[in-house]
């Protein structure tokens, strides 16, 4: 009886199911409107939205400032030797509002040219799209390399562009992102320098002393968080990735 009161319920439901489908979904319509396109339902319409949201965190990721700020993040915890401090939700939660603060211009212009008109009904979801695009493609071509645009290109047969308007987001989209991890890695490598040569000299005296059991983590540690805090590195690096990015 329990097995028969389980697969009841699921009988009803296909047995209703194949009604819906043999006399057609109204909700899933698209009808044509007086500007000659078509007007898609609710439905469709909610479809496309849920699919746009499972989207936004890879467009936020790759799209951004945040790759850049979270790669110098998380290797200037590496240089400090601090292991898991700040923990990894600390440097995303930086890395998030310090892209926030990069890119609030871009958002401005992309509310103002695209969700402004498209909320007062003075243009279509597709025209409203259209115009949000274009804050973010000029913001990612400042952004890239001339040389990693040449290489997808090339890679792509798309030939040379006369004009930044020219590239498509095919090839816009992996140079960025391309340009992105060179130019964070860049940063990186400057932050570490000096710490390193805090590392080699705390371990160059620990070895003329002969204590060479000694770990030249735990003597440098210390001078490493007392310079970084005495030139305020926290505001320097702050400032030197917001202004790193190109207007």
């Amino acid at each position: 009886m329990s097995l028969v009161r389980y697969l009841l319920p699921l009988l009803l439901g296909l047995i209703s199911i194949e009604a819906g489908a043999a006399q057609g979904f109204e909700a899933l319509t698209a009808t044509p409107n007086e500007a000659g396109g078509q007007t898609y339902s609710l439905s469709i319409q909610i479809l496309l939205f849920m699919t746009a949201l499972s989207l936004l965190p890879g467009a936020l990721l790759m799209m951004t400032s945040f790759a850049r700020i979270i790669i110098v993040l998380a290797i200037l915890r590496q240089a400090l030797g601090t292991q898991n401090t700040p923990s990894n939700q600390i440097l995303v939660g930086l890395a998030l509002f310090l892209t926030l603060f990069v890119m609030m211009p871009v958002f401005e212009e992309i509310y103002q040219v695209g969700l402004v008109p498209y909320m007062d009904e003075q243009v279509s979801a597709v025209d409203a799209l259209q115009k949000a695009v274009v804050p973010v493609r000029e913001f990612m071509i400042a952004q890239t390399r001339e040389t990693d645009l040449e290489l997808f290109a090339r890679i792509g047969n798309f030939g040379e562009f006369e004009s930044p308007d020219q590239v498509p987001f095919s090839v816009l989209l992996p140079a960025f992102a391309t340009s992105e991890l060179k130019t964070g890695f860049q940063i990186g490598f400057l932050l570490f320098l000096p710490f390193l040569v805090i590392d080699l000299v705390v371990a160059s005296v620990l070895m003329s002393m002969g204590m060479m059991m000694l770990s030249p983590l735990i003597i440098s540690l210390p001078f490493k968080i007392m310079l970084f805090v005495l030139i305020d590195g926290w505001a320097l690096v702050f400032g030197t990735l917001a202004s790193s990015f190109q207007v």
